[in-house]
This record gives structure tokens, sequence and C-alpha cells, in this order.
């Protein structure tokens, strides 16, 4: 089982994440800033429609999450994991500020949100697996598979009773995220992106603040 302190920050993080993904998939007309299995599908539509415009956007958006979670694991790696967190997210409320300023100055959704669709994939290097539940994703198609798993061998008792709640609380967190983005989106359009920016801003305060201990050798 998780621990609930790590399981809630992650739960938070997810939930931001679907608060964003809602947005960028409204202002870019039902394309993803972290769904990437649905933009590879419609990439493989479009480029068997001959429909370019649809492929360089969905290909953009694959390959700019890729190279988020390039870049936000490297630093991961690379900061240690004494700053690892802290580096990461910041490079993730980074893209949340340049999504939000090339969105006031006039640049169109298929150009501003190739840039949150880069802190998607780096947000997923933010928090390391903590027992079997993945923290603080984008993404929860794994999740949900797992939840499924882990309920069937819980009734076949080779499973704790509820960690397979766990998983289901992450989909959950997801779902909620998504309603509140569309709700804020409904409110004040792409400026909702503020919103999971200051979710992830005071992640970074945090990290900073209470950043884990350097280890003497």
């Amino acid at each position: 089982m998780t621990p609930m302190p790590q399981l809630s920050l992650g739960l938070l993080l997810t939930a931001a994440a679907g608060f964003a993904d809602v947005v960028g998939f409204i202002e870019l007309g039902g394309h993803f800033t972290s769904f990437m299995s649905g933009n590879t599908t419609q990439l493989g539509d479009a480029l068997a429609q001959g429909s370019w415009p649809v492929a360089q956007l969905t290909g953009s958006l694959v390959a700019l999450f890729f190279l988020g979670s390039v870049f936000g694991s490297l630093l991961a790696l690379l900061a240690g994991p004494r700053w690892g967190a802290s580096a990461v997210t910041g490079l993730v409320v980074i893209c949340f500020a340049a999504t939000l300023g090339l969105a006031v100055t006039g640049f169109p959704p298929s150009q501003f949100m190739l840039i949150l669709a880069t802190g998607a994939g780096a947000q997923n290097a933010i928090l390391p697996s903590i027992g079997s539940v993945r923290l603080g994703t984008t993404f929860v198609t794994g999740t949900l598979f797992a939840a499924g798993q882990d309920l069937a061998r819980a009734l076949c008792g080779l499973a704790p009773p509820w960690r397979w709640a766990q998983h289901a609380l992450v989909w959950a967190s997801l779902l909620l995220g998504g309603l509140l983005g569309a709700q804020g989106y409904g409110l004040v359009g792409v400026n909702a992106l503020m919103v999971p920016g200051v979710v992830y801003l005071g992640f970074l305060v945090a990290f900073l603040i209470r950043r884990p201990a350097k280890v003497v050798p």
C-alpha cells in the first residue's frame, strides 16, 4: 500500500493535470496535452485521411510530450533525490507561465499548447513510485487497469484487500480535475490554467522548503 501522505500529494498533482488537460482539450478542439494514446490514434487517422494540419498538430503534441518526459527525467536524475522534485516542478511551472504568456500575446492554441504538452510530459517525473501506485501522473489508463488487476488479486487473496482503491482514487482525481477544469474554462477561458499553475507553484515552494536531507556518505 502507498502511504496516505504521499498518495494525497499524487492525487493533487493528478487532479491538476486533469484540470490542465481539459483546458487544452477545449482550446485544441478535441486534442490532448497529456493523453498521448488519444493523440496517437488521431495521428494515425489523420495520416490515413491525408489531413495534414491535424497530423502536424497531433504529431507535435506527441513529440513535445516525449521531449518533456526526457527533460523532466534528466532533471530528476541530474539533480538527485534532494533537488529532483524541485527541479522538475520548476520546469512545469515555467511551461505553464510560458503557455499563458503566449496565449495573452495572441499566439494560436496550436502553438502555445505545445508548451503545455511539454510540461505534462515532465510532470510524470516529479514524484517517484511509492508502493504500488504511480503518483502524480498525467494519464490513468494503466492505473485503471492496475485497479482492476489488484481487485481481482484481492478477491483471490493475493493482494491487500483495499489496495485497488488507491489506484481508483488516482483515476477519480483526474476525473475531478477535468470537471473543475471544464467549469473553470467556462468562466475565464484559457486563463483557468492559472489554477493548476498555482498548484504547481505551491508544490515547488513546498519541495524547496522540505527537501530531503543531504545524505552523508
